[in-house]
This record gives structure tokens, C-alpha cells and sequence, in this order.
């Protein structure tokens, strides 16, 4: 019974010094495998999914560099349950493509002509001041 305390003290301090074994397994859902390998997810609403299934990899591999390992796993969570059952997705999910586009759009900024929102030659130098 002692060799248990001193294991889970060895693991824990493997866990605290690689943070790589602490951290999200995003990669353990194979978002990329699935999509090549299952033919539902080509084309059409499986596209749509196929979308999905990258952002929400996307969002995990966020949300594990911010240190939300939490959030993370509960992403890939669902990324594992969604690549193996691709068809309860499409079932379940909306795969409306205006709607995506719509998200697509909402997602990049608005043009603007310079970072402070004034242009160049407007007689102004950086600090507001003019340059004349």
C-alpha cells in the first residue's frame, strides 16, 4: 500500500513538469482522419461539417493555449463524438450554408484604412498633432 502514495506522487510530478501531459488531448480526436476517411463528411451539409468539426478543433487548441484545459476537454469531447458518429450531426446540427457564410463574414474584420482610423497626409502626425 505504500508503493501507491509514492506512484501517484511520481505521476503527479510528471504532470507538473510536462505540461504536455497535462494538457488537452485536441489531437486525439483526429478531426483530419475522420473527414478523409468518411465519406458523409464530403460535400454538401457534410462539408458544413467538416467546418465545424475544424473550428471547434480550432477553438480546443485556443482554449488549451490559454490554459482552459476544462473547456478544452470538453471540445474534444464532443470533436470525438461528432467525427464518430458523423451522421448524428447532420442529423442534429444545422448545416444551413447561408448561415455559415453569414458566421464566415461576421468573423473578419471590417476594413479600415489605418489602425487609428485616420489617414495618411491628414496633416496630423501620430500624437494628434499636426505635422505642418
Amino acid at each position: 500500500m505504500r508503493a501507491l502514495p509514492s506512484a501517484l506522487a511520481f505521476l503527479g510530478t510528471l504532470v507538473l513538469a510536462d505540461p504536455a501531459l497535462a494538457g488537452c488531448p485536441v489531437a486525439d480526436a483526429q478531426v483530419e482522419k475522420a473527414i478523409a476517411t468518411k465519406p458523409e463528411l464530403r460535400g454538401g451539409a457534410g462539408a458544413q461539417v467538416a467546418r465545424d468539426l475544424r473550428t471547434l478543433r480550432d477553438a480546443a487548441v485556443v482554449l488549451d493555449a490559454y490554459e482552459h484545459h476544462g473547456a478544452c476537454k470538453q471540445i474534444v469531447a464532443v470533436l470525438t463524438t461528432l467525427t464518430a458518429h458523423p451522421e448524428r450531426a447532420l442529423e442534429a446540427g444545422d448545416t444551413d450554408e447561408g448561415k455559415a457564410e453569414a458566421i464566415e463574414r461576421a468573423r473578419k474584420p471590417p476594413a479600415s484604412s489605418s489602425p487609428t482610423g485616420m489617414r495618411r497626409g491628414s496633416g496630423c502626425d501620430e500624437e494628434g498633432e499636426d505635422d505642418g
